[in-house]
């Protein structure tokens, strides 16, 4: 389908919704689009602007929520042919300490690039008569984190695309690029499939491989992932929209499940080689964060103590100790190490319950570690 994009007109100014704005542009659906609107002028005329004069070949709902799904947004709707004419996202959630009401990364953008925001459950009855009044085609999506029934698959026509952090079949799950960290996998990639019932089970478009650096976080990884993942999306939905898409059947071989890594999950032994714990801790960094239970002295009451940064220490060091049992702690001026099963690992950066984010050394200092200081 072509259409000169940036057609519809006929607002009525009405309070925003979400920042009682009174310069928000709303109106009911309207003649020819038939859609309806809620962004700020602004934002309508930043959006008809980059829009105008576009030959659109397919118009697209986006969907995702987190930070990791931002750049994929930004790149759709600056891709050309493409038109991103609506926004799906998680509603507004309680963030901080005063718990107020904040919007998703998607949203944000979505306001910032003057793209219109759903506020829908797909399972929601009327859900796929929403759709319909935007006159999309197909759906991109990135870490939307809603299942979708199989009335809203049926509802596009040229269905449903998700950017998944693994090459599939590896990883189906919430947690791929973390289980990849925390097996010991040197490589991972991006897999663009279409949308089926089943978990992350539907046909390839395309692939992208990617290196595990030896030092690098979950939280790196797929800042990176979403980046160069977000060009391999572009490229899927236009082949979607000129009609060169070739999906193939993910092989039955090969699968591995990657389920979310939970609080409990987190929580790091050291009774395992250094190797096993260093991805344990890289995995789970940021979210959910590691932790251990420390004990100042061998009967110190234990309190939690959060794994912000931590490496296998270097042995070659001749200050580095080399028999520490698994779980006991020591410090230098300038180093705290905790034994493992091998050698020892060296602890970087911390936060001890109740207490700021800070270097492992900084904090070794102000805890005056005793004989018996241990880790568990």
């Amino acid at each position: 389908m072509r259409r000169a994009s940036g057609e519809c007109a006929s607002p009525t100014r009405r309070s925003c919704a979400s920042c009682s704005s009174p310069t928000a542009w709303t109106s009911p659906p309207c003649s020819p689009c038939d859609k309806p609107h809620a962004i700020h002028d602004h934002q309508t005329r930043n959006h008809q602007a980059r829009n105008q004069g576009r030959t659109t070949l397919l118009r697209i709902l986006f969907c995702g929520t987190p930070d990791v799904a931002v750049p994929s947004l930004r790149a759709l709707a600056e891709a050309e042919g493409l038109e991103v004419a609506c926004v799906l996202t998680r509603p507004d959630a309680p963030k901080g300490r005063g718990r107020r009401l904040t919007p998703s990364p998607v949203k944000q953008a979505a306001l910032e690039l003057g793209i219109p925001v759903i506020d829908a459950n797909p399972r929601d009855p009327g859900f796929v008569d929403e759709l319909a009044r935007w006159d999309v085609e197909a759906a991109a999506v990135v870490a939307y984190g809603r299942i979708l029934p199989q009335s809203a698959l049926d509802a596009l026509p040229k269905g449903w695309y998700n950017l998944h952090f693994s090459l599939l079949p590896q990883w189906r799950g919430a947690a791929p690029a973390q289980r990849a960290i925390w097996s010991g996998q040197t490589s991972t990639g991006a897999t663009v499939f279409r949308i089926t019932l089943g978990m992350d089970e539907g046909p390839i478009l395309l692939q992208d491989h990617t290196e595990i650096g030896g030092h690098e976080t979950s939280g790196e990884l797929l800042a990176a992932m979403a980046e160069s993942g977000s060009g391999l999306l572009v490229q899927a939905m236009r082949s979607v929209a000129d009609g060169t898409a070739e999906p193939r059947e993910q092989p039955a071989e090969g699968v591995t499940i990657a389920d979310k890594i939970r609080t409990e999950d987190a929580h790091v032994s050291f009774d395992v080689p250094v190797e096993q714990a260093d991805r344990q801790i890289r995995a789970c960094t940021p979210d959910p964060g590691a932790w251990c239970r420390f004990s100042r002295s061998a009967d110190a009451e234990a309190i939690t103590l959060h794994i912000l940064a931590a490496r296998p220490a270097d042995t070659s060091r001749p200050n580095v100790p080399g028999d520490l049992q698994p779980g006991a702690l020591t410090a230098g001026k300038k180093n705290v190490w905790v034994g493992t099963a091998t050698e020892p690992l060296e602890l970087l950066e911390v936060k001890a319950q109740g207490k700021k984010a800070m270097r492992a050394a900084d904090w070794a200092r102000g805890a005056h570690l005793e004989t018996g200081a241990h880790c568990a």
